[in-house]
């Protein structure tokens, strides 16, 4: 297709058992979000679609967790997911959710055509049941080891340690989420729709005709599903929670999530179209359309297989162009989880860098996972916003700003003579539309993103060549002409930069007072963008430095997160050998108070305290100074084992033991008794 007519834009469907996280953002909806600008910039027609996915197993597993509803649970982040995304600047033209009535009238229809078209494959199976729940395990609630890899905590239906799809029933050593107990078979019917039958389309459509222009780890994973060979898949699962299945037979059984989700694209895309007047057909069946789905590397199968098998089943659909799936954003060096709250979560961004959503957008762009897994620390973002949103970016325009403000009052200079640098770089600012396009049409927005912090380079060198604040003092109408060239550069920023940065975008557009839009392929078209005599505003800081405590806050967070994980996953030592009663009256602990306490020379670890057991006062040394200082512990009540034989440390005689545990941070805490004031000496029994 070399001139599509009109744009279909998907994004993931998004969970609503959890808010979004920068692994989202990096993988999927920030790519998406700039691709659509692009789009719109460049004067294409463009349904940009999402929605929230409501039926997924998690939800139900979310909601049993909290004692509510699963509806209590996708009401809930449906909102805060939206919210998050609206604030975020995703620019959606509908973002619906897979509850709403024209969903569930869409999926079902859906279903019932391939049903009547003789489609489905109907069979009666062995799934895993849990008899103690007395109900069918759909396959996140099962948990087992991967057959592929050994990972031991794979779900039913998919590895998330090595991707791999699979069946509940090929794991090995399933156990139930929901009781912990080995499960059984049970036979059950459900509906399949065979992958095998739809083969050799598949490998024309894909391996032959998309070889040169999906990304390569796409068509990696395709490929190996494909020469894997491919089997019927179940469409429908035994569950209380999802779409019914609309046919005689589907009693107490719902569409599986995989069949319905993708769907959701579709009613979407009818909620859309009913609200602005327009037809929603052309959008997904004329062959003039482009259709891509923005995705993350997990749901590359159900997009490039299960989804268009569907669609071909169904027969009057089109399909993806391309689905230029990301791989995973790692953070700080670790696997990103919800579950284990290692992660940056956009709601909390939000709250706590107020305003600074393009800061987030540009480093996510700058470290994408494109082709594959990337690393997001707190450490780089810092440094990418002071030492190019603040000194490369944001020092431009403020330099061209104030400038033209100071020597012209705010006015556009006429220019005098060019010079044949000043035509060189108007030349140079005419390419970057172009430049920038083809990344972005290649869907390699890291690559896009920085040839627009090219342009910003360029307009600083500029500057810092023509050095217009000394050519003031000796030649004014060469000092116009640099002005003039340094403000076309800014106008065409202030353009370029929204589908990146599209608040700086707007925020850039009112200080330059911009009253027209200028659209992308003006920047190359157009020989003035901004006019001698037009009158701009004055100097905004369009980005500010981020401080080193703001990046520790974070880190601090996120260290408080490891530490609760570790506390959360510690093994309880196993139970000593029995002793005898004799063997612990042998044991003699008091109650003592310290008294005095140093810091041991030399040493990371060990406190010298003088402690009052109410026998005499005597010396121990403990190994408690990475938790304490010791004026914290003057004073303190504690437990002390009187009759341990004295030993020497580092040359001081130690006198006993004091009772020491750990918190569930994993922080040190004496073992002392619960009432005040009870007097040195008396026995522990």
């Amino acid at each position: 297709m070399n001139t599509p007519k009109r744009y279909t834009v998907t994004t993931a469907l998004p969970y609503t058992n959890g808010p979004i996280h920068i692994g989202h953002l990096a993988g999927v909806y920030v790519p998406a979000d700039i691709y659509v600008r692009y789009l719109r910039l460049t004067g294409n027609d463009v349904a940009f679609i999402g929605g929230s996915d409501e039926h997924g197993v998690p939800i139900t597993i979310k909601a049993k967790n909290e004692g509510v509803s699963p509806q209590d649970i996708v009401d809930k982040y449906h909102a805060i997911i939206k919210k998050s995304f609206e604030d975020f600047g995703i620019t959606y033209d509908n973002y619906s959710r897979t509850s709403a009535p024209i969903h569930h009238e869409t999926a079902s229809e859906f279903f019932k055509t391939l049903y009547d078209k003789g489609e489905f494959i109907e069979e009666s199976t062995e799934q895993l049941y849990d008899e103690q729940a007395n109900q069918f395990l759909a396959d996140r609630f099962v948990v087992g080891t991967c057959p592929k890899c050994g990972n031991e905590e794979s779900y039913g239906d998919q590895c998330e340690n090595c991707g791999t799809s699979h069946n509940a029933t090929d794991l090995i050593n399933p156990k139930s989420a929901l009781t912990g107990n080995v499960p059984t078979l049970k036979e059950t019917k459900h509906w399949f729709l065979p992958l095998d039958k739809h083969e050799a389309f598949l490998k024309e459509w894909i391996l032959e005709g998309h070889k040169k222009d999906w990304k390569p780890n796409v068509y990696g994973q395709v490929k190996s599903w494909i020469d894997d060979g491919l089997r019927p898949r179940a469409v429908t699962r035994d569950l209380d929670w999802g779409i019914p299945v609309p046919v005689e037979g589907g009693e107490g059984k719902v569409l599986y999530v995989w069949f319905d989700a993708p769907i959701g694209y579709i009613s979407s895309t009818k909620e859309w179209a009913a609200r602005e007047g327009k037809d929603w057909e052309p959008y997904w069946k004329d062959k003039d359309t482009k259709l891509v789905h923005f995705i993350g590397k997990d749901n590359i199968v159900f997009h490039c297989i299960i989804f268009p098998a569907m669609l071909k089943a169904e027969g009057s659909y089109i399909m993806p162009d391309n689905v230029p799936a990301n791989e995973f954003l790692n953070l700080e060096g670790n696997k990103l989880s919800t579950s284990k709250n290692w992660a940056v979560w956009l709601p909390e961004y939000l709250e706590e860098f107020p305003g600074q959503q393009d800061v987030l957008r540009y480093v996510l762009t700058a470290n994408a996972p494109e082709t594959k897994d990337n690393d997001f620390t707190w450490k780089d973002f810092q440094a990418r916003n002071n030492n190019e949103l603040v000194a490369i970016f944001g020092n431009f325009i403020n330099r061209v700003v104030v400038l033209t403000n100071k020597y012209y009052e705010g006015e556009v200079p006429a220019p005098a003579n060019f010079e044949a640098v000043d035509e060189e770089t108007l030349a140079a600012v005419k390419a970057y539309p172009a430049v920038i396009s083809s990344s972005i049409e290649r869907y390699r927005f890291r690559e896009a993103g920085q040839e627009l912090m090219n342009l910003a380079r360029l307009g600083n060198k500029y500057l810092a060549d023509a050095e217009p604040w000394k050519v003031i003092k000796v030649d004014e109408e060469r000092t116009k002409t640099i002005m003039y060239v340094a403000l076309q550069i800014a106008s065409a920023l202030a353009t370029l930069s929204e589908p990146f940065l599209p608040f700086t975008s707007e925020k850039l557009k009112g200080i330059l007072n911009l009253e027209r839009v200028i659209q992308w392929n003006e920047v190359t078209t157009e020989d003035v963008l901004l006019p001698a005599s037009h009158k701009i505003g004055k100097a905004e800081l369009l980005f500010s430095k981020i401080e080193d405590e703001t990046i520790q806050k974070q880190l601090d967070k996120l260290e408080a997160s490891k530490k609760a994980n570790e506390a959360a996953n510690k093994v309880v030592e196993p139970q000593k050998d029995t002793i005898t009663f004799d063997d612990f009256t042998k044991l003699d602990l008091r109650v003592g108070t310290i008294i005095e306490a140093e810091k041991m020379p030399k040493t990371k670890k060990l406190l010298v305290l003088k402690v009052d057991t109410g026998i005499d006062v005597r010396t121990i040394v403990s190994g408690i100074a990475e938790s304490f200082k010791p004026e914290e512990v003057v004073g303190k009540q504690v437990t002390v084992l009187v009759n341990l034989a004295p030993r020497a440390l580092r040359g001081v005689e130690s006198e006993g033991m004091i009772l020491m545990t750990e918190n569930a941070e994993g922080k040190l805490v004496f073992v002392n008794p619960d009432e005040a004031n009870v007097a040195n000496g008396l026995q522990i029994s």
